[in-house]
């Protein structure tokens, strides 16, 4: 089968300065993608900005041979993502691909978390993935074709302890992405997400000593497959770590039925067969589940 490739289509990468947008930029550029190189510069709480990394990148593209462009806005205002998507528009007429990878983490167990470590991460995280992807997707219905891909994480999916705002803002790119999903089909746009596990400056001091095995560039070619034109789903999440991919969703017990007679103590008595998982399913939709408990009424 031939390679997959990227040539004509326009992707806006953010957090691309380094770790894993940086990757994904250089894989989908070496395949024929002209790329947004947006990151903000700043440090991992967030903090700051320069426009060093994001330039960096994309001159490290274009010394490839391949064709990017430089934007250091924030992603945590809606101006920050209009203006990050008329770059892409002023360079190259057109947005096909949006991937949300900015990140910054401040991480702080549960009673000790205050406003000013979670205000900043839903602003980068949950509402920079809105603020970058509203005005693309505008574009992408007017054209009829669009591939978006959100960043959410094993601790959004999971729990991790000291990660509260954090795990609130990748759960909440899972039903982002859901809904893009939904929203998306009749117009040819398809939304994934991926749950990296990654050694970058995020994660370096949780992980010491695993450069390679964990290197950003084993997640890069499960992100470009997802933003091709050939990508058979949408709606989907999926874990990947240094070569290891899975899909992770989420299913509903076939659980019981007993209408007016459901009481505390039927909880109690059936609650094993309530959480039993032989026979789950995934709905795809809120309509999904609904078709399958109306009948029963």
């Amino acid at each position: 089968m031939a390679d997959l490739g990227f040539d004509g289509k326009v992707a806006i990468i953010t957090g691309a300065g380094g770790g894993l947008g940086r990757q994904h930029a250089l894989l989908l550029a070496s395949r024929g993608a002209q790329v947004v190189i947006n990151d903000l510069g700043g440090s991992v709480s967030g903090d700051g900005g320069d426009v060093g990394p994001a330039q960096v990148t994309a001159k490290e593209i274009e010394d490839l041979g391949g064709v990017a462009v430089a934007n250091t806005d924030s992603v945590a205002t809606a101006e920050g993502g209009e203006a990050i998507v008329q770059s892409a528009i002023d360079a190259f007429g057109r947005v096909d691909i949006v991937i949300n990878n900015a990140g910054i983490l401040r991480d702080k167990t549960f009673h000790n978390t205050t406003e000013e470590f979670v205000d900043p991460v839903i602003a980068v995280h949950l509402k920079g993935a809105f603020n970058v992807t509203r005005p693309a997707w505008i574009k992408m219905r007017e054209q009829g074709y669009g591939r978006v891909v959100n960043t959410t994480s094993g601790s959004g999916l999971f729990g991790n302890f000291g990660q509260a705002n954090y795990a609130a803002a990748k759960m909440g790119l899972v039903g982002f992405t859901r809904t893009l999903a939904n929203e998306g089909r009749k117009y040819n746009i398809k939304a994934n997400a991926i749950a990296p596990i990654a050694w970058t400056r995020m994660t370096e001091e949780l992980m010491p000593g695993m450069e390679d095995k964990l290197n950003p560039k084993y997640i890069s070619p499960v992100v470009a497959y997802l933003v091709h034109e050939d990508v058979p789903v949408t709606g989907e999440v999926y874990t990947v770590a240094g070569g290891y991919v899975a899909r992770v969703f989420i299913g509903v017990t076939n659980g019981i039925f007993e209408g007016e007679d459901l009481t505390p103590e039927v909880v109690r008595d059936k609650f094993d067969q309530i959480r039993d998982e032989t026979g789950y399913y995934i709905p795809e939709a809120p309509g999904d589940e609904m078709s399958r408990i109306f009948p029963k009424f």
